[in-house]
């Protein structure tokens, strides 16, 4: 694949850490953008107007290191009650800037700019509509529609400008209209030429207080969408701050891992200024979140020099790297996955079950869940049992030398030990290096091996874009070599451990580098690295082992307890391993948003549920008690329930 030097005007430089400088924007009293820190920011999931209870919930965000408090204005009265809002929170000391989130209603933003520092509106229903219709434009109708969104948006510019307020101009892959995707298509560059025209307009009207999003709930789509914008708004003289997030991320370690991945990738380009974490949680969950992926970039100083390689990827489309086939790594085999146990005292049989292995004695049979590893790592010590058939066991190669005779045991070689062995696996051959042991000696000796898997490792500090160099210098030179991304982490929690796990590892398969994943953490639960990679793997779409929640985060438009019904239909669902269900507390992005998902659950009214198959609604307002086991039985008629195993 031919790679345009061009498409790396998505950052400064993808070898060293520089943030992308952007202008520098004021909402109230705090400043984004330019060497500003990067910013967090929540959204209420109160009712607007109950006053009090958004007061006090926008408290509770504040005191836990929220900077921007965003409210939902779905109508001109709770536009107009923002000004209470605002007024409780300065009467209790709190002047953290508000930002009203708009939908559909242009006339409450021009209300809500009145009151709060800084209004979001979403171009794809500012002034359009979203029917999922296919609509025939020529470029003389289609400049018409621009010509009616130039008089729909303008008056709304025009006062932000003239009140000093700031705008976020948010596209949302699931809300884009009707009209950008009869043109561009459910794509990228759809979601970047939705802002753009409303980018535009701005700055025929000198209004330059702007911040862009680009999200959506696939973390690959939104890291190319971010990208595309950058590279788009260099090219017409833009720098606007970037708002990142992962819309509909869900809940607990699945939704952290998404949102890592997604904001992980760009914040270790240098690109964005303030972060959102849309988790399926109270909005103050989210903000520790947010905080620790920030804060990996406040330190990112000293990094060890990176071997540059002509960019070897196309940065905005996914293809994965071309490998050989090795065993069960490379192409066409899904991501391997490799559990460290080098540093666990007991390796009797029970040290299998955190790699998702379970062993009845009685029967004396191995079982396996969907999250079973294919490979443990043991260092210098075999086990004394018979390991499941679908496992394999990798031993340092001095230690492999005693049990090379035993069925799927490997040995795992340094870069000197490979090049000077006598004697390898007639099957698999591990050989661990980072970029600076990759040389050309190395890369032909490996190239001529057809039993050598690679396990690609970094010490730098700001790893993720060595390996990725490492790739491209392996691209460049037409080598196939499947690779394992190793990575090693040492004196963190667990919440940190599975944050920058995500970033690292996922940053990389979302590009298409990568043929499995080993994590050493000894202070971590073996339990718990086995399942955040597979919590990596699946939030990449690279290896589905369990049923996808697309939850949002709940907010003011919120027709029902989404936290409670989200826990009742994961305990429901949660074994239909490869099903996506979209769980979506309205109209607003419900349909679009859960454009790839299987089944959608969305609240239409108060105690109403519609529920969809992929993006056609085939029940409508479905009481809500009864919204579940119809959601189940729809999932029956369409042939992919499978009854629990007890």
């Amino acid at each position: 694949m031919e790679i345009k030097e061009a498409s790396v005007h998505y950052c400064v430089d993808p070898y060293r850490y520089v943030r992308f400088t952007t202008r520098e924007v004021a909402i109230g009293e705090v400043k984004m953008g330019g060497e500003n820190p990067i910013r967090l920011q929540s959204m209420t999931t109160t009712d607007t107007m109950d006053t009090e209870g958004t007061i006090e919930q926008s408290i509770r965000m504040i005191d836990a290191g929220c900077e921007l408090v965003r409210i939902t204005a779905p109508s001109k009265r709770d536009a107009e009650n923002l000004k209470h809002i605002k007024d409780g929170l300065k009467a209790r000391g709190y002047n953290t800037p508000l930002v009203a989130d708009i939908h559909f209603t242009p006339n409450a933003a021009e209300i809500a700019a009145d009151y709060v520092e800084k209004i979001r509106v979403n171009p794809g229903n500012y002034a359009d509509k979203k029917k999922f219709e296919e609509i025939e434009y020529t470029d003389e109708s289609y400049r018409a529609e621009l010509e009616r969104i130039r008089e729909r948006f303008t008056p709304l510019v025009i006062k932000c400008r003239d009140l000093g307020r700031a705008m976020r101009i948010g596209t949302n892959h699931g809300s884009l209209s009707d009209r950008i995707m009869s043109r561009y298509g459910d794509t990228p560059l759809g979601m970047v030429e939705s802002a753009m025209e409303f980018l535009r307009i701005c700055r025929e009207n000198d209004f330059h207080e702007i911040v862009i999003s680009m999200k959506a709930s696939n973390p690959q789509v939104m890291v190319q969408a971010y990208r595309l914008l950058v590279k788009t708004m260099r090219e017409e003289d833009m720098n606007y701050p970037l708002h990142l997030g992962v819309t509909e991320a869900g809940d607990g370690e699945d939704g952290r891992i998404k949102s890592a991945i997604g904001i992980g990738a760009l914040l270790e380009d240098g690109l964005g200024d303030t972060i959102r974490v849309s988790l399926t949680e109270e909005p103050e969950a989210e903000i520790p979140v947010a905080a620790m992926l920030a804060e990996r970039y406040t330190h990112r100083v000293n990094q060890d020099p990176i071997p540059e390689e002509p960019f070897a990827i196309d940065p905005f489309s996914y293809h994965r790297r071309d490998t050989r086939e090795v065993l069960n790594i490379g192409k066409p085999h899904v991501p391997a996955v490799i559990l460290d146990l080098s540093h666990k005292e007991d390796l009797k049989h029970g040290a299998l079950f955190a790699g998702g292995y379970t062993y009845s004695v009685p029967l004396d049979k191995w079982n396996m869940t969907d999250m079973a590893c294919d490979f443990v790592y043991t260092g210098k010590r075999a086990l004394d049992f018979e390991i499941p058939g679908t496992l394999g066991v990798l031993l340092d190669h001095e230690a492999w030398e005693a049990h090379k005779t035993r069925d799927r045991y490997y040995p795992v070689f340094s870069r000197e030990a490979y090049l000077a062995a006598g004697e390898k696996s007639p099957q698999l051959n591990l050989v661990r290096t980072d970029i600076h042991g990759l040389d050309e000696d190395l890369i032909a000796a490996l190239n001529a091996d057809p039993t050598v898997v690679l396990v690609l490792e970094t010490s730098n500090n700001h790893g993720m874009p060595e390996q990725r160099a490492a790739f491209f210098r392996l691209i460049n030179r037409n080598c196939d070599l499947p690779v394992i991304v190793k990575r090693s982490y040492t004196g963190i929690d667990q919440e940190h451990f599975q944050l920058h796990s995500s970033t690292d590892i996922g940053a990389l398969l979302i590009d298409g580098l990568g043929d499995g994943a080993w994590v050493e953490a000894p202070e971590i639960a073996p339990r718990v690295v086995n399942s955040t990679v597979f919590g990596i793997l699946q939030a990449t779409r690279t290896r589905i082992s369990k049923t996808e929640y697309i939850s949002c985060p709940s907010c003011g438009r919120t027709l029902f307890d989404l936290q409670e019904t989200t826990a009742k239909i994961r305990s429901a669902t949660y074994h239909l391993k490869g099903v996506k269900i979209g769980i979506m507390g309205c109209i607003v992005n419900g349909p679009g948003e859960m454009a790839d998902a299987d089944y959608g659950y969305v609240g239409t009214g108060p105690g109403k549920i519609s529920l969809y198959k992929e993006k056609e609604v085939v029940r409508k307002n479905v009481p809500e008690a009864e919204a579940v086991q119809a959601l189940i039985d729809l999932i029956r008629e369409h042939g992919d329930w499978v009854d629990m195993k007890e």
